[in-house]
């Protein structure tokens, strides 16, 4: 049975960051926080769809907290 993987991300806006959270099965798989950001980045990263951010865990721009 496959297992549902679910990204929630939440800004932390006065520093420009966002934590994001990888849930596999309902259950928290790994934790990231991204490196600040500029406020035209940080401005639009905050439209980010859950496949946005799936492909946003491909860069660099983030480590594991």
């Amino acid at each position: 049975m496959k297992q549902v993987q679910t990204i929630k991300a939440k800004a932390n806006y006065s520093k420009r960051t966002f934590t994001i959270r990888k849930y596999i099965g309902g259950q928290l798989f790994a934790k990231y926080r991204t490196t600040k950001m500029g406020k035209e980045d940080f401005d639009s990263e905050n439209m980010n769809t859950e496949n946005d951010w799936k492909q946003f865990l491909k860069s660099d721009d983030y480590y594991k907290a």
